[in-house]
């Protein structure tokens, strides 16, 4: 895949709180800026340390079952349940607990570090968490459409200790519409996968255990005299 323009203009950033989270891991930022540049998407396993890795998945399970709700498709008035295409539950996550906050600040420095190196534009971060029970899955798809430049760059990090290749439920990412094998990810505790949300399909394959995730939209400033973007 040919290296890929990042040109775009370089705005301020939305407010992240601030939490106890130790220095930036260059090495990891360096890793994941490249892949990108070079083919548009990185898988880095083991990747997010392992306090914030284990506070998240402790989250996630203190979570109450109302807090989640049955993920759909589209924004606002587009969205929509379709149980054919998706059947995870999900609940945003907004930096109300010590996990969140420590959660929201790792993924600042990473935009920070981003931007620095791609010169993306990337303004604003938002992420949910993702409950897939046994047998759940979500069908082929696109984050972003062409042209709408609105979510730029997607982040997938994994929540399960001790997946094996039976369990199941991988990420697969396909290169593009025509790629019918696509890059198999095992959804293993730590890792983390970027790529570009116009340019890379993909899917979760049903899995036999519960698998838990939380996955992340970069976007970047699309705001007009009577348009808010991002929506809030």
């Amino acid at each position: 895949m040919p290296k890929r323009s990042m040109s775009l203009e370089l705005h301020a950033p939305q407010m992240i709180p601030d939490a106890p989270i130790g220095a930036p891991d260059t090495l990891l930022y360096d890793r994941l800026a490249e892949d990108i540049a070079r083919q548009g998407y990185s898988v880095q396993p083991n990747a997010l340390p392992d306090e914030l890795s284990h506070a998240l998945l402790m989250h996630c399970h203190q979570l109450q079952s109302t807090q989640f709700e049955e993920a759909g498709t589209g924004r606002g008035q587009a969205y929509l349940r379709n149980e054919f295409v998706r059947k995870d539950e999900i609940c945003w996550i907004h930096g109300d607990s010590d996990a969140g906050r420590q959660w929201l600040q790792w993924c600042e420095q990473l935009r920070q570090a981003l931007n620095q190196a791609l010169f993306l534009g990337l303004f604003s971060f938002e992420s949910h968490f993702a409950h897939y029970r046994p047998g759940d899955f979500y069908k082929r798809h696109v984050d972003a459409f062409k042209g709408q430049a609105n979510r730029m760059l997607s982040v997938v990090v994994y929540l399960n200790p001790g997946w094996t290749q039976n369990c199941g439920g991988e990420l697969v990412v396909y290169q593009n519409e025509q790629d019918q094998t696509g890059l198999k990810v095992t959804p293993l505790m730590g890792t983390i996968v970027a790529f570009l949300s116009e340019d890379f399909p993909h899917e979760v394959l049903p899995a036999a255990r519960d698998r838990y995730s939380i996955a992340g939209w970069y976007r970047v400033n699309g705001s007009s005299m009577d348009r808010a973007d991002p929506p809030r």
